[in-house]
């Protein structure tokens, strides 16, 4: 038998097409399941993504209710002694209601950091040991420090606004007209 190139051509493509027929077999079935999921997939859309859309629409809200429950939860300087760092009455009120009233997952108390470690520490204790004194149902509030001050203002202020408000406050007076078109619903009857 004589060996020509074009024998060793059509013996080397044998091989070649022998070696990778496993790999395009396997390669074939991957190729048509995809396309069934792929087929599937399109025929329920939109369905299998709402719920992703959602709960990325939903993220930044969740982020501005753990920020508003931080900045509530927030014991600020005025509810601790100068100096020592000891709760005040009302700074014990306060814990005591984040220690209880607030819901479960948001029972956390900040303390707010005071200008040395010496009586942040001293804060950070004083809450602690408020909390250790409370007959609470469930476990203890974590304490934790934080250095965002949460927005006040004063009392006086706030007092005077309210009052204006009450002072321009309409008196309450009924409609001259039911919703049905009669007139007169407001006046005492003569009978």
């Amino acid at each position: 038998m004589k060996f020509t190139s074009k024998v060793a051509r059509t013996m080397i493509a044998g091989f070649a097409l022998l070696t990778t027929a496993t790999s395009a077999s396997a390669d074939w079935h991957s190729f048509w399941h995809k396309l069934h999921i792929g087929f599937h997939r399109n025929n329920a859309w939109p369905d299998p993504f709402n719920e992703a859309d959602a709960i990325q629409v939903m993220a930044p809200f969740e982020v501005m209710k753990a920020n508003g429950w931080k900045m509530h939860n927030t014991i600020g300087h005025e509810l601790f002694r100068p100096g020592d760092g000891a709760l005040l009455a009302s700074g014990n009120y306060r814990v005591r209601w984040i220690a209880t009233q607030a819901p479960a997952n948001r029972r956390t108390v900040y303390v707010l950091q005071s200008g040395s470690n010496a009586e942040t520490g001293a804060r950070v204790a004083s809450v602690q040991q408020a909390l250790s004194q409370m007959n609470l149902n469930g476990p203890v509030p974590t304490v934790l420090v934080t250095d965002v001050e949460p927005a006040t203002s004063p009392g006086d202020w706030a007092t005077k606004i309210n009052r204006e408000w009450l002072e321009n406050l309409a008196a309450p007076r009924l409609p001259s007209e039911s919703p049905s078109g009669q007139t007169g619903v407001t006046t005492p009857t003569g009978n």
